[in-house]
C-alpha cells in the first residue's frame, strides 16, 4: 500500500481497502505515514493555514499546520491530553512560490520529521521530531471527503495521506514508457538497470548506476505534462513530470540567448501545442536514471537531464531520506550544475516557437 487519501483540484478520494464501509473501521490509528501538502506562497506574505482539522468525539485531537511570513512552518497536533509543537525555519526564496510539506511519523520507533521541498530547486529543508501522535483513520477520512469541515488556505494545491514513510530529495521525473536511447537501440526506461547503457548529449554511451522509482498523486507540481512531438526533435510525445529539463542547444538558441545550451523545465513549454498537462489520473509513476556525470540522456530524441544527486554522498543522514538511500556507495557519484541558463515561460514559448517556425 502507499497513497490512502488524496484532496485537491476538485479531487476527493480514499482507498477502499484502507478505510473500509464500516465507519468503526475508521476509529483506529495510522502509526505509521505521511502527510504531503503543497502550496503555493502567499504573494502578500500573509501567514497562511495549510490545513487545519479539531474533533471532539471519540476524544479531543487535531491538526494544524502553518505557514507563517519570514520563511516558518508551525506543525501542532494533539490527541487527548498529549499536544506535539514543532517549528521548521526555510527560509524565504524569492525565486520560488510553490513549496512541499511533507510531515512523516512512525509511532513505534518515536521518530518524526517534517520536511520543505521546493519542486523547481534542489533545497530540502527538514527537521526530524520527537514522536508525534500519530494520525486517526477518521480524520483523514473526514478532511479528505468533507473539506467544509476543515480550514485550509485557498493557496493550497492538494494533500495526500500515504502508509509509508515517503521519500524526500532528488525526485524521478520520466515516466517508464519513456524511450531512452541506448548503443542498441531505444529502450523503455522502465527495462533499463544498473549496468546498463545508455546515449547521452555530450558524453557518448556511459553506464547507469542506478534506477529510482515512485509513484506519487497526479496534482500540483507531479501533474504529468506531456511534451508534444516534433517539437525539440521528438520524435514520438513523451509524458514527464513538469520540472524535468529538456537540455536545448542550437542556431536559433545561440541567436537568442547567446548561450550554446539552456534549461527547459517541462511546466514553462504548457501552452496548449509544445507541452499539455496530462489530467483524469489519480496517482502517477516516475522514474528516472542515476548517471556518473549528471550527463543529459537521450529520450526519444531530445536531451533531457538525468537524475541529479549533488552531494548527498557527504550527508549520510540526508541521503537515508531518499530514493538513493539503496544505491551501493561506491557507485554514488558527485554531481555539478553544468551552469546552463534556465529559461522562463515566456523564454520557452519564444523558442518553442522559433522552432517550429
Amino acid at each position: 500500500m502507499t497513497w490512502i487519501a488524496i484532496s485537491g483540484e476538485d479531487l476527493g478520494w480514499v482507498c477502499p481497502d484502507t478505510f473500509g464501509r464500516a465507519e468503526a473501521g475508521r476509529a483506529q490509528l495510522l502509526s505509521r505515514g505521511s502527510l504531503m501538502i503543497e502550496t503555493r506562497l502567499s504573494p502578500d506574505g500573509r501567514p497562511q493555514t495549510l490545513l487545519s482539522y479539531q474533533r471532539r468525539h471519540p476524544w479531543a485531537g487535531g491538526l494544524s499546520l502553518r505557514a507563517i511570513p519570514g520563511g516558518s512552518i508551525v506543525l501542532v497536533m494533539n490527541q487527548g491530553d498529549e499536544v506535539f509543537h514543532t517549528v521548521l525555519s526555510h527560509g524565504r526564496d524569492g525565486r520560488t512560490d510553490v513549496l512541499r510539506l511533507t510531515f512523516s511519523w512512525d509511532s513505534p520507533r518515536g521518530w518524526g520529521r517534517l520536511a520543505v521541498e521546493r519542486p523547481e530547486a534542489d533545497a530540502v529543508e527538514a527537521v526530524t521530531t520527537p514522536a508525534p501522535p500519530p494520525l486517526m483513520l477518521e480524520d483523514i477520512h473526514t478532511m479528505t471527503l468533507r473539506p467544509q469541515l476543515c480550514e485550509m488556505d485557498p493557496d493550497v494545491v492538494f494533500f495526500a495521506v500515504s502508509d509509508r514513510i515517503e521519500p524526500i530529495g532528488p525526485m524521478p521525473s520520466l515516466t517508464p514508457s519513456v524511450p531512452v536511447a541506448t548503443p542498441f537501440g531505444y529502450k523503455a526506461l522502465r527495462d533499463l538497470g544498473c549496468g546498463d547503457t545508455v546515449l547521452t548529449r555530450d558524453n557518448g554511451a556511459v553506464p547507469v548506476l542506478h534506477v529510482v522509482h515512485r509513484t506519487v498523486p497526479a496534482l500540483g507540481s507531479f501533474q504529468p505534462v506531456r511534451l508534444r512531438a516534433p517539437y525539440f526533435g521528438l520524435r514520438r510525445d513523451v509524458v514527464v513530470a513538469p520540472h524535468q529539463r529538456l537540455v536545448i542547444g542550437g542556431s536559433e538558441v545561440e541567436y537568442i540567448f547567446g548561450r550554446e545550451a539552456v534549461l527547459i523545465p517541462a511546466i514553462n513549454l504548457v501552452n496548449g501545442f509544445a507541452a499539455v498537462y496530462e489530467t483524469g489520473h489519480r496517482l502517477v509513476r516516475y522514474s528516472h536514471l542515476l548517471l556518473p556525470g549528471h550527463e543529459a540522456l537521450i529520450a526519444a530524441d531530445a536531451a533531457m537531464e538525468s537524475l541529479y544527486a549533488g552531494r548527498l554522498r557527504r550527508k549520510r543522514d540526508r541521503l537515508r531520506a531518499t530514493l538513493l538511500a539503496d544505491c551501493p556507495q561506491a557507485l554514488l557519484p558527485e554531481h555539478h550544475r553544468a551552469g546552463y541558463q534556465v529559461l522562463r515561460p515566456f523564454e520557452a514559448i519564444t523558442l518553442a516557437e522559433a522552432r517550429a517556425a
